[in-house]
């Protein structure tokens, strides 16, 4: 697990039908003349080819819309529009959704798509057995039924305002797919993975939407940022998702080979706590540590002059954010009055486990020489991605951790005790819960911006920076995606002009 998934999305459903779309992806350009390959550097590699088995965000960034789809497909600005879904009706209650799927769809495997599948497809997400970090997302569903093939109605035990959000990151999957293989509906059908080197995909000619702009696409794994560029300036590829090494941008900044293009990010850079344990147990002490770290130095060291400064988990692009950078601010003198008020005068020890990829390292000692300043003494334990899901996100065993986390609107995970970081606030378990049971999304805005204050005033977490979502690619490349909304990149809209 590269990074986990980690969200729980909402919108409102304002009407009672949504109109279906006629297509899948909108390609760029004449796709039965472009046979060209497109090859993709990226530091995530999925651990397996499954959204339910920990496969990560490289399995995200591959495979979701390009060989699977959803019911309905995310949007850059934070939306949902039906995909697989020709039209959903919500009962006046708001505990009935009546999803109608579009006709004569059928898997990579030849299958035909069917209400079945779907309803297969969204319990293996709930299933006890489930690694997906949306499976709770899916709790007011009390039944799902299959009244005919192109028919599926979920049944909730109480509203959802998020529902059809969260059910666009459901992927719907064929008979023949597993955590080995892929059978999916999108415009890729799964080449070759030859693991710890490279996924490729081919367009699939018999795609019921728009077909592909571009004949293959080879997602190329690199373990070490400064190899993924060299190999992006020789040519071996034309593409790097997203720039993960900032002192290598000017290589390409002033290169009229290149393009670099900055996006919208949602990637927040976080410095979790176990809020569970002492001392992280008590907020005066994380507070403490928030005000210990000079956040603005930090970015401008790692980023230049790229990247954003958060006050909590919301980013801008969120409907509830508002601005908190200031509530916890850089004051080393208040941080040591802070640690005083805990009873920590003296300071004290704890080990940070740390994500052995860029740019995890470089911040874990920034923050060591910066909260040793106030006499906090940090244990670096550089962990795998593997080592870090299971012993900080399935155990709990850790003090505190650095991890990003990529989706939006995810400030609803502060409100489930249960989550790794142990956050518990009775108020903010009550607003979440309304907000997802709200009628409109004034109500649900209201609602989680005063989560976002709460948890902001809780230190809950340090909210580092959120991340800049920077690609880099060849300049005869066009259609790619420069925004780096949930870990998604759709390959279909590529062509090399």
């Amino acid at each position: 697990m590269r990074k986990p998934l980690l969200a729980l999305s909402a919108v409102a459903v304002s009407a009672l039908v949504l109109a279906g779309c006629s297509t899948g992806g909108d390609a760029a350009g004449d796709a039965s003349s472009d046979d060209a390959t497109i090859s993709i550097g990226s530091l995530y590699e999925p651990q397996n080819l499954s959204n339910t088995q920990g496969g990560g965000q490289g399995v995200t960034e591959a495979l979701n819309g390009n060989v699977y789809e959803g019911l309905y497909k995310p949007t850059d600005d934070g939306e949902v529009e039906p995909l697989l879904a020709e039209s959903a009706e919500l009962s006046e209650d708001g505990l009935t959704y009546t999803v109608t799927l579009h006709e004569g769809i059928t898997f990579h495997s030849g299958a035909p798509l069917t209400s079945a599948d779907v309803k297969a497809s969204v319990e293996a997400v709930i299933a006890e057995d489930s690694q997906s970090a949306r499976k709770s997302s899916f709790g007011p569903i009390s039944e799902i039924t299959t009244p005919d093939d192109q028919t599926v109605v979920f049944e909730l035990s109480e509203r959802s305002i998020s529902f059809p959000y969260n059910l666009s990151y459901v992927w719907i999957t064929g008979p023949e797919a597993s955590a080995e293989t892929t059978d999916g509906t999108g415009p890729y059908t799964l080449d070759e993975w030859r693991q710890g080197s490279t996924l490729t995909l081919l367009r699939w000619d018999d795609y019921w939407g728009e077909a592909a702009a571009n004949a293959e696409v080879v997602f190329t794994y690199f373990t070490d940022a400064t190899a993924e560029n060299n190999a992006l300036l020789s040519g071996e590829i034309d593409l790097v998702t997203s720039i993960q090494n900032p002192d290598s941008l000017a290589q390409f900044e002033d290169n009229a080979d290149f393009t670099v293009s900055e996006g919208t990010s949602t990637t927040k850079e976080l410095l979790a706590f176990n809020d569970r344990v002492a001392p992280f147990d008590d907020a005066l002490v994380r507070k403490a540590v928030y005000s210990a770290i000079d956040r603005e130095q930090l970015l401008t060291s790692i980023w230049g002059d790229y990247g954003t400064l958060i006050g909590s988990m919301v980013p801008p692009t969120d409907p509830w954010y508002v601005d908190l950078t200031d509530v916890n601010p850089y004051d080393p003198e208040l941080s040591r009055e802070l640690l005083d008020a805990a009873g920590y005068a003296d300071g004290f020890t704890f080990t940070l486990d740390t994500l052995s990829y860029d740019p995890h390292p470089v911040v874990a000692e920034f923050l060591q020489a910066q909260l040793a300043e106030v006499g906090i003494t940090v244990e670096i334990n550089t962990i795998s991605a593997d080592e870090w899901y299971t012993k900080v996100f399935a155990e709990r065993d850790f003090e505190a951790t650095l991890q990003e986390h990529v989706n939006d609107r995810d400030v609803v995970w502060y409100g489930n005790p249960d989550f790794y970081w142990g956050y518990d606030n009775a108020d903010v378990q009550q607003w979440v819960a309304e907000a997802e049971q709200a009628e409109t999304v004034e109500q649900q805005t209201e609602l989680l911006t005063q989560v976002n204050e709460q948890i902001a005033e809780d230190a809950a977490s340090v909210w580092l920076y959120l991340y800049p979502q920077i690609v880099v690619a060849d300049s005869d490349l066009s259609g790619y995606p420069v925004n780096g909304l949930n870990s998604q990149f759709f390959v279909y809209d590529i062509v090399k002009n």
